[in-house]
C-alpha cells in the first residue's frame, strides 16, 4: 500500500499536478485524450499516470481497448490530514512565539501586524 512519501512525490512533479487536475475535471479520460492536452507524447504521458497509480492517486479501469483513468480520493485525503495536523502544530508554535516576542517586548496584542510607517 503507498505511503504519504509516495503521494507527495508523485505530486512533486508539475505534470502529474496537472494529470490530477484534468481528471479531477473530467472523470474517466484515457492516456491519449490527456495528452491531447499536453505537449507530451501519449507514452509520456502514460508513464505518468503509472507514478501516479504507483502511489495510488489513480487506477485504471479497462473498457475495452481503452484504458480509462480516475482518481482517488483517498491518499489525497490521507496527505491532507497530516498536513492539517502537522499544521496546527505549527500554528500553536507560532502563536506562542509571538506571546513571548509580546511580552518581552512590553507590547499589547493588537490583533493585526504592524503596517508601514507613517510619513
Amino acid at each position: 500500500m503507498p505511503g504519504l512519501n509516495d503521494v507527495f512525490g508523485a505530486l512533486a512533479d508539475p505534470t502529474r499536478r496537472e494529470l490530477m487536475g484534468s481528471l479531477a475535471r473530467e472523470p474517466a479520460l484515457t492516456a491519449s485524450r490527456l495528452a491531447g492536452e499536453l505537449p507530451m507524447t501519449r507514452q509520456a504521458v502514460a508513464k505518468h499516470l503509472g507514478a501516479l497509480a504507483r502511489a495510488g492517486l489513480v487506477e485504471a479501469h479497462r473498457e475495452g481497448r481503452e484504458t480509462r483513468y480516475t482518481l482517488t480520493p483517498a491518499p489525497l485525503s490521507d496527505a491532507m490530514a497530516w498536513m492539517t495536523a502537522v499544521g496546527g502544530q505549527w500554528d500553536e508554535r507560532l502563536a506562542r512565539l509571538a506571546q513571548r516576542a509580546l511580552s518581552a517586548s512590553g507590547s499589547a496584542p493588537t490583533g493585526s501586524a504592524p503596517g508601514p510607517p507613517r510619513r
